[in-house]
């Protein structure tokens, strides 16, 4: 079987304004450096769909969807937070990013390819119930977990995040689902400065410190995520893949390379070897840096290949 590879040109039109990290040349970065090196052939390449309102309202409130549709601007720029900037084509943008976490889930679940990496912005890992922050409108990982439950095909599913970030939003949407397991590692402290006396029994934190790399990202992963992972026994994984903790991102202060993402993309297909048929969406969230975010992606498609 196949990795799809699903994207939408709709995504390029987000632009939360000058100088802002998330900006549209992510994605040109990635797919130029998969086209140059030869991989892009390789992959099953879709276009994301939009989300449902239906599809959106299983992870996020109807007031909070109504809000950010009244907000949206007919030109210009309008921020929900500091951080956080719409301009006329955000929300087509964040529908399309939603709609690729929903079709790689029916892809997989079929059976019509075995993984798939949804190559989407705005992120999502950071937006919660109510809540958009940290540039993510819809939560688009929680989208893809919350549609292969309402399928009825799994009964159980796994997130796991290696944003540089904590997916704040992904724990807040799903704390305390016994479907659903969270597994997150992040540099700590660190936006969105996350309370690590916060305890759900589906939610595991590898807080990270500042300045580490590679010994100290692989030993939390192998205590703390694999351990709660192998209990679980997911019947299907979603990865939060986010490329920032790379050490040339300067938005962070991790030392990861594209080797610590094709390692831990191997825990996880290992384990969905085991547990889950083999099962996983994985979709974009941070990674600033474009030659890094390219080369880590690669890597990351890489072992999903295999």
């Amino acid at each position: 079987m196949h990795t799809a590879f699903i994207t939408h040109p709709a995504c390029n039109e987000h632009d939360a304004g000058p100088w802002h990290p998330e900006a549209p040349g992510r994605l040109a970065a990635i797919q130029d450096h998969l086209i140059a090196t030869g991989l892009d052939p390789l992959l099953r390449h879709f276009e994301a769909p939009e989300v449902t309102r239906e599809q959106l309202l299983r992870v996020h409130d109807a007031d909070y969807l109504d809000a950010l549709d009244a907000r949206s601007p007919e030109h210009g720029l309008i921020h929900v937070d500091p951080d956080t900037a719409m301009n006329p084509y955000t929300l087509a943008a964040a529908r399309r990013a939603a709609g690729a976490a929903v079709q790689a889930t029916d892809l997989v679940l079929a059976g019509t390819v075995q993984n798939a990496f949804c190559c989407v912005r705005p992120p999502g890992h950071h937006a919660e119930r109510r809540r958009a922050m940290g540039f993510c409108f819809y939560n688009n990982v929680a989208v893809g977990a919350a549609h292969a439950l309402a399928s009825g095909r799994v009964q159980r599913v796994a997130i796991v995040d290696f944003d540089v970030h904590h997916g704040n939003g992904t724990e807040e949407i799903f704390h305390h689902h016994a479907d659903v397991l969270l597994c997150s590692s992040f540099q700590h402290p660190f936006y969105p400065y996350t309370d690590m006396n916060f305890r759900a029994p589906n939610v595991v934190h590898a807080p990270i410190a500042a300045g580490l790399g590679s010994e100290a990202f692989r030993a939390a992963i192998e205590d703390e995520w694999l351990p709660a992972l192998e209990r679980f026994a997911p019947q299907m994984m979603f990865i939060s893949a986010g490329f920032d903790g790379h050490r040339d991102d300067e938005l962070a202060q991790l030392c990861l390379t594209e080797d610590d993402y094709a390692w831990v993309t191997r825990v996880v297909h290992e384990l969905a070897a085991r547990h889950a048929q083999g099962r996983i969406v994985s979709v974009l969230e941070g990674g600033y840096d474009l030659p890094a975010l390219a080369r880590s992606v690669r890597a990351h498609l890489d072992v999903l290949l295999t």
